[in-house]
């Protein structure tokens, strides 16, 4: 009898064990690079895997999604073409550099980059005190900024503002925090100023201009109107009156779409669901952050030069946009 129980037990136990085994088979990963905490891509992409997680199925298999803090445009690229993540936001200047190989990805395209859906407007904020004497892009000669933390899409463009403006980057002592580092130096007086590409309201700057004065500096005039003859991917905006806290009227500077972006080994059907996932679910986005609203299917495929996954292609299809 007892030889009986203990190979009822043997079996119980290789049962539970195939059964877990079983189960660890049915998830199939899906990661998401996003920027740092302060910034708009963070909360963004946490909601999404979350979609993704309870809605996409790939082969039977359910679809576990993780949203991971990364370093935003740039290495999130950097990422993706060395297959060391499954998708990522990326601004679509930076993303249209990353596939043609110029500026940062100067004579290095990355090939094997694709995209899924446009997203949102990311609008430029260059970010300071009130009192900082910083009124336009001249005043920043001899002063400190921050155009991002390493491997942000700030870089270049600060390069870009500094160059039309009749400056260059040696003119300014660089700093290349995250956006919720730079504004805490800024309110320890640290920093003068910092440049951030965001969906408003930024979560950093929102949180700066709770206990400090803050002043949004336009950009605007002449010199603009040159860069944008050179960057197509940026677009005139202003940023709304009140969108934090002391800035009362409206700041005109510039936006660029950002994009969910992804690499060529993901398979059809990966890219297919959790594009699906996005798009049949926008409401929800929208209550993440106000940015997710702006997320829209009519706009999904302005992406630039870069090729849309196929997987992504057919859900576009299927919903009428592509005939």
């Amino acid at each position: 009898m007892r030889r009986s129980w203990k190979l009822l037990t043997a079996a119980a136990v290789a049962l539970t064990l195939t059964t877990a085994g079983a189960m660890a088979q049915q998830r199939v990963f899906f990661g998401i690079a996003t920027g740092g905490t302060g910034g708009t891509y963070y909360p963004l992409g946490g909601m999404l895997a979350q979609l993704i997680s309870n809605k996409a199925t790939v082969n039977g298999n359910k679809v576990s999604a993780t949203a991971e803090s990364a370093g935003a445009s740039v290495a999130n690229a950097k990422l993706l073409g060395n297959q060391e993540i499954e998708s990522a936001f990326v601004a679509a200047d930076i993303l249209d550099a990353a596939y043609n190989g110029r500026a940062q990805f100067d004579k290095k395209p990355i090939k094997n980059i694709r995209a899924l859906a446009a997203l949102y407007p990311e609008t430029v904020q260059l970010v300071t005190r009130a009192d900082s004497g910083i009124n336009s892009i001249k005043d920043l000669k001899g002063k400190s900024i921050s155009s991002g933390s390493p491997g942000s899409g700030q870089y270049q463009l600060l390069t870009d503002l500094l160059r039309v403006n009749g400056l260059a980057r040696s003119d300014v002592k660089e700093d290349s925090s995250s956006f919720s580092q730079a504004v805490d130096k800024i309110k320890d007086g640290n920093l003068d100023a910092t440049l951030i590409t965001a969906g408003v309201p930024t979560a950093a700057v929102t949180d700066f201009a709770q206990g400090h004065d803050l002043k949004v500096v336009p950009i605007s005039g002449e010199a603009i109107e040159l860069l944008l003859k050179e960057q197509p991917y940026y677009t005139k905006v202003n940023l709304p009156a009140n969108t934090y806290k002391g800035q009362t009227a409206a700041v005109p500077t510039l936006a660029v779409l950002a994009v969910w972006a992804t690499q060529d080994k993901v398979s059809d059907d990966m890219a297919y669901q959790v594009t699906k996932a996005l798009f049949e679910n926008l409401p929800i986005m929208g209550q993440v952050h106000v940015q997710g609203k702006n997320i829209k299917l009519d706009t999904a495929m302005a992406v630039g030069t870069t090729p849309i996954h196929p997987g992504a292609l057919k859900y576009y299809k299927e919903k009428g946009l592509v005939k």
